[in-house]
C-alpha cells in the first residue's frame, strides 16, 4: 500500500514539473536555448538581440498539459522552421515562400505557431 501511494506521489510530482516547467514537454527537435527570433546586425557587428525557445514560451505563459506544449489559453503550440536567408536567392524561390505561407496559415487554425528564424545569428550576410 505505501510503495503505490510512493508510486502516484511520484506520478504527481512528475505532473506537476512538467506543469512548472513548459520546455519539459518541447519537440525532440527543438531545445529552450534554440534562437526564435534575432534582430539583424551589420557585418561583423555585435550580436543583436536574440528571444530563445525557453523567453518565447515564458512570454507565451505555455505549460504542459497532458504531456503537451499550449499556451495559456489552451491552445497547441507548434514550431515552424522558417525559410528564406538565402544569401543567393533559389530560382524557385517565390515558389518556396509562397509554400510556406500556405502552409502557416494552415497551420494557424490549429496550433499557436512559433515561427522560428531561418538566421539565428541575426547577422547580414553578403
Amino acid at each position: 500500500m505505501l510503495s503505490i501511494a510512493l508510486v502516484m506521489l511520484g506520478s504527481l510530482h512528475v505532473l506537476f514539473f512538467h506543469a512548472q516547467d513548459p520546455c519539459a514537454c518541447l519537440p525532440r527537435n527543438i531545445k529552450r536555448t534554440d534562437v526564435v527570433t534575432a534582430e539583424m546586425t551589420r557585418p561583423g557587428g555585435p550580436e543583436g538581440k536574440k528571444v530563445t525557445v525557453e523567453q518565447k514560451l515564458k512570454e507565451l505563459k505555455a505549460r504542459c498539459r497532458k504531456g503537451k506544449l499550449v499556451n495559456a489559453d489552451g491552445k497547441p503550440i507548434y514550431f515552424f522552421q522558417l525559410q528564406g536567408c538565402w544569401g543567393n536567392p533559389p530560382e524557385n524561390y517565390q515558389e518556396i515562400l509562397r509554400t510556406q505561407q500556405k502552409k502557416l496559415e494552415k497551420l494557424r487554425k490549429t496550433y499557436h505557431v512559433i515561427e522560428m528564424t531561418c538566421n539565428p545569428s541575426g547577422e547580414m550576410r553578403m
